[in-house]
């Protein structure tokens, strides 16, 4: 390593600026909710954990933007299916 290192170019802040349509921010999560994403993505081979936890906050926007009817119409075509199948094998 050198003794001294020539700093007057240098510029603060982020070495690579955010990609377009990305925000840098600050935010505090908890503990556990931050280790069960890690975990999934090391169980999956790898990934990124960021990406795992914009996915699981997409899913989450598009589940309270869908309509009360399309909900209630899904859920109830999911059990009756269920219920069809469980007679179709007993």
């Amino acid at each position: 390593m050198k003794r001294n290192y020539d700093f007057s170019a240098a510029q603060r802040g982020p070495v690579l600026p955010a990609p377009a349509g990305k925000t840098r921010i600050t935010i505090r999560i908890d503990d556990d909710v931050l280790q069960w994403f890690r975990n999934q993505v090391h169980a999956g081979g790898g990934g990124s954990y960021q990406t795992m936890m914009n996915d699981a906050l997409r899913a989450f926007i598009a589940s309270r933007d869908e309509p009360i009817e399309d909900t209630l119409r899904r859920v109830l075509r999911e059990e009756l299916r269920a219920r069809d199948e469980q007679v179709g094998a007993g």
